[in-house]
C-alpha cells in the first residue's frame, strides 16, 4: 500500500488504472469505513483512500481543531483491508491559495436547496464545502478516463449521499456513486467517528436513537401516516432523556421531498446530541402506498 501526500505522485500512480474505486474519508476510520473499502474492492482493480479532514465543511463553532487526526493507525487498518493507495493531501494541498489561516476558495460548488434543510439548516455552508472537497477529490482521482470509476459513500450520512448523486448528475461525471449500508456497534448505535467523543454512560444510551426511528418506520408501516405525530412524539420522548433534538423528519427517499400520497420508498432522518456530540442515523424502507 502506498501512501501519497501529492496530487501530482498520485495521477503518475493512477494514469494507467484502468479501474479505480474511491472512498473519501476524514481519518479516524472504523469498522464502517473498512466496510467501504470492501465494497470498492469488489468494484474495481485500484482502491483509493483520502484521508483529509477538510475545513471547508466546518462551521465557526464546530469541532474542526479537535478533530481527530489518526493517520498512522488508520494506514494500518487500510493495509490489513487491501487498499491500494492512501491519499492524506495536506490543507495547501487542496486549497492552492491557503495562506496558513485562510483557504482562500474562490470558487465553489453550489449544492441544491435540499443542503439547507435538515443538518444544513443548523450546519451553514457544510454541504456545498461537502460538494466542494468532494469535486476536488473527484478531480484528481478520475482524471484519467479508465473504465470504470466508482465512489463508496455510507448510507448513514443520507443527505450527503443525496447530494453527492446530484453533483454527479448535474455536472455528467462519469462516476459511479455506490452507498454502502450503515455498519453499527452491538447496540444498534450507528458506527461513526465522533462516537469516540461519548462518555460510556452515554454510550450506553446512545442506541436509543435508533430504537426511536425504529418504531416511527414500524408505525408507518402499519398505516400511520401522521408523520409529523410520530417525529414529535419521538422528539418529547428523547429530550426527555437527555437529549437535545435538532430534528426528526421523514422524507422521500428518492427525492429527500416531504412525503406525498404516492411514496412508498421513504427515510426517516435524526439528528440530535447527546451531551457535546452530535449523532445523525437513519432508517430507508418502503412502506404501504395510498
Amino acid at each position: 500500500m502506498q501512501i501519497i501526500h501529492t496530487a501530482a505522485e498520485l495521477r503518475a500512480q493512477l494514469k494507467s488504472q484502468a479501474s479505480i474505486g474511491f472512498v473519501p474519508t476524514m481519518g479516524n476510520l472504523h469498522a464502517g469505513h473498512m466496510h467501504l473499502v470492501e465494497i470498492a474492492k469488489q468494484q474495481a482493480q485500484c482502491v483509493v483512500v483520502s484521508i483529509f479532514v477538510n475545513p471547508l465543511q466546518f462551521g465557526a463553532n464546530e469541532d474542526l481543531a479537535g478533530y481527530p487526526r489518526t493517520l498512522d493507525a488508520d494506514c494500518e487498518k487500510l493495509k490489513a483491508a487491501g487498499a491500494h493507495i492512501v491519499f492524506a493531501p495536506s490543507v495547501a494541498e487542496m486549497y492552492p491559495d491557503f495562506d496558513g489561516h485562510n483557504l482562500n476558495q474562490s470558487m465553489s460548488i453550489t449544492p441544491p436547496p435540499i443542503a439547507h434543510e435538515l443538518c444544513g439548516a443548523s450546519r451553514h455552508g457544510h454541504f456545498g464545502g461537502v460538494a466542494t472537497v468532494v469535486m476536488k477529490l473527484f478531480s484528481l482521482i478520475f482524471f484519467n478516463g479508465a473504465s470504470r470509476q466508482v465512489a463508496v459513500f455510507g448510507k448513514k450520512d443520507f443527505q450527503q449521499l443525496f447530494i453527492i448523486k446530484e453533483l454527479v448528475k448535474q455536472f455528467n461525471l462519469p462516476v459511479e456513486i455506490i452507498a454502502g449500508e450503515t455498519m453499527r456497534e452491538p447496540s444498534g448505535l450507528a458506527m461513526s467517528s465522533r462516537n469516540g467523543y461519548l462518555t460510556p454512560e452515554q454510550r450506553a444510551t446512545a442506541a436509543q436513537l435508533q430504537q426511536g426511528l425504529q418504531k416511527i418506520v414500524s408505525a408507518i408501516q402499519q398505516g400511520n401516516k401522521r408523520y409529523s405525530d410520530l417525529e414529535q412524539q419521538l422528539t418529547q420522548e428523547l429530550n426527555g432523556k437527555g437529549w437535545a433534538v435538532d430534528y426528526i423528519s421523514t422524507r422521500s427517499a428518492v427525492s429527500l421531498a416531504p412525503v406525498t400520497a404516492n411514496d412508498t420508498h421513504l427515510v426517516v432522518l435524526a439528528a440530535a446530541k447527546l451531551g457535546n456530540t452530535r449523532l445523525i442515523d437513519n432508517i430507508d424502507f418502503f412502506a404501504p402506498g395510498s
